[in-house]
């Protein structure tokens, strides 16, 4: 599998681990060992899931629990007025808090490669509605955090 592979499994793993903690009320250590042994690159009820980049998948979960208010804050910001983070529907919640982390921490990846891994990502769960209102949060946010990176057309 390839690198870019592990690392999306990785972020799909992580909105997954996200969801889960929020409704199960499970936490860190214990969903983190969970995911880690069954989840990525195991296989359930014949399903094979994809072998996913640990490193990465630790450093979303861990950094938007350790980030969560200022996280919040940051898409507060960009969505329409009347409709905080924390009245929108939580997978799409755990989407936009790991692409803001992302796009907050990890200079490393550029911002449109973490826009276009999280609308995949809001895709596989949501309806086109809440991936385009994905895209342009996160679009939105990049812009703000990152605009060097918006000045020239890549």
């Amino acid at each position: 599998m390839t690198v870019r592979r592990q690392r999306a499994a990785a972020r799909l793993a992580s909105v997954q681990a996200l969801y889960q903690m929020e409704v199960t009320g499970k936490g860190l250590n214990e969903i983190l060992a969970e995911f880690e042994a069954f989840w990525i690159g195991g296989e359930i009820e014949g399903v094979q899931y994809e072998e996913a980049d640990v490193d990465l998948f630790r450093d979303i979960v861990q950094g938007v629990l350790k980030d969560q208010r200022a996280i919040d804050q940051a898409a507060d910001k960009v969505l329409q007025e009347g409709w905080p983070l924390r009245r929108i529907e939580a997978v799409l919640r755990a989407v936009l808090r790991a692409g803001v982390y992302e796009l907050k921490s990890r200079a490393d990846v550029p911002a449109r490669v973490i826009i276009t891994e999280y609308v995949d990502v809001a895709a596989a769960f949501l309806a086109d509605n809440e991936v385009g209102m994905t895209n342009a949060v996160l679009d939105r946010l990049a812009r703000q955090l990152r605009a060097d990176e918006f000045l020239t057309r890549a």
